[in-house]
């Protein structure tokens, strides 16, 4: 029986558990037997696939028994990691792999190693054909550099921020959205009880498109974005006037973690992981912090974060996971590798893998954003993307 492996890499966005079941359902029809891999590329990293005890830790063959309910759970049953074997550093060498003979000089040595080979070996030791990796760019970079070594890949696109180049939706965006626009809708009776101004900071690293949607559908008063550095003081005006026109006294702004003010940094933490990312967190309270020097007011700040990731996907995110799933094994039928599954201009599509680190996917600041009053400015959709990218 011909094997397909499974895995979710990078960050968990609701959506992943459907697409995972529906990976399972129609392969099986289709004659294939699914191996998940555990833990994203760590999985493939720390296999030994020698060593039974190993295979049983790392692996799991999927039946239509596990997978059967899956889809009503947010995350992945597959469990997800940052890993990246094309770089791994020292520390993070598993212990089969090190040399026996020089332990000392391994551990001292600073510099990231290569076990892609070890992780070929591990996929044609497990009999897998072709490997199905759910994840952002960071991920499926990873995948790509796969199949340019010979690896049969077929990838899915997931990441609540919606930025992965070549596709006009991911998996977890639209659920991260419904459930943004939720928080800040209940955050306005605390704000407007106390008439205050609320800072909801949002996820989004390089895209702004959470903070951007969120608040054009939830008539957030202001929206600062990544992709836009914002003036604090300009902000403050802004807000009071906002503040003052409010019949309730109070005002609401989002953030994406990704922004900054002008002249600032990005507000980033924490070990460098083996895509060269830090953690991201404390844009909001920086803002807040700063808006309340400046304008004596009270501040109510809040942090969305995994809340926006956590929990059921919505109906859209469900079928999109039902969907891509689907045209993945399909792909996976017709002998097809190095292809992305994607939505393009409203349809169902694939594109060449290559394309995940062939561009930027970012807000369309001059169509979709005022600079000059920090916030949404949808003035015609007629001809643009549905999630007005």
């Amino acid at each position: 029986m011909k094997r397909i492996g499974i895995l979710t890499g990078g960050g968990d966005v609701p959506g992943l558990n459907p697409c995972i079941k529906a990976v399972v359902n129609r392969a099986i029809d289709e004659g294939y037997e699914v191996v998940g891999i555990r833990r994203g590329w760590g999985g493939l990293l720390e296999l030994d696939a020698s060593n039974t005890e190993s295979i049983n830790k790392h692996t799991e063959v999927l039946t239509r028994e596990k997978v059967r309910t899956i889809d009503r759970t947010g995350g992945t049953i597959l469990h997800t990691s940052r890993t990246n074997p094309g770089k791994v550093k020292a520390k993070a060498v598993p212990e089969f792999l090190k040399d026996p003979n020089h332990p000392e000089a391994e551990a001292a040595d600073n510099s990231l190693r290569d076990f892609t080979p070890h992780v070929m070996k591990n996929l044609e030791l497990m009999g897998i054909e072709t490997l199905i990796p759910i994840g952002g760019d960071d991920t499926l970079s990873y995948g790509e550099r796969l199949h340019r070594e010979g690896i049969k890949v077929v990838a899915i696109p997931k990441t609540m921020d919606n930025d992965v180049y070549g596709t006009d939706y991911c998996l977890g965006f639209s659920t991260a959205i419904t459930r943004s626009v939720q928080f800040i809708h209940q955050l306005r009776t605390s704000t407007g009880s106390h008439e205050r101004i609320a800072i909801i900071e949002l996820f989004g690293r390089n895209s702004g498109e959470t903070s951007l949607i969120s608040s054009y559908l939830a008539g957030v008063d202001r929206a600062l974005i990544s992709e836009v550095p914002f003036d604090p003081e300009k902000l403050a005006e802004l807000i009071m006037k906002d503040k003052r026109d409010n019949p309730s006294n109070y005002a609401m702004v989002s953030v994406s973690e990704g922004a900054h003010m002008v002249g600032g940094m990005v507000v980033e933490y924490g070990e460098t992981d083996a895509y060269g990312h830090q953690k991201l967190g404390g844009i909001g309270e920086i803002t807040g912090e700063a808006l309340k020097k400046i304008t004596g007011e009270g501040i109510i700040n809040q942090t969305v974060a995994y809340l926006m990731r956590s929990g059921a996907p919505d109906a859209l995110d469900l079928m999109m996971a039902t969907n891509y799933a689907s045209l993945a094994v399909s792909l996976i039928k017709d002998g097809a590798s190095g292809r992305m599954v994607a939505l393009r201009e409203g349809k169902y599509t694939h594109v060449p893998m290559s394309m995940v680190t062939s561009g930027v996917k970012r807000v369309d600041v001059d169509e979709f954003y005022d600079v000059a009053q920090y916030r949404p400015r949808i003035r015609s959709v007629l001809g643009k993307p549905m999630f007005l990218y």
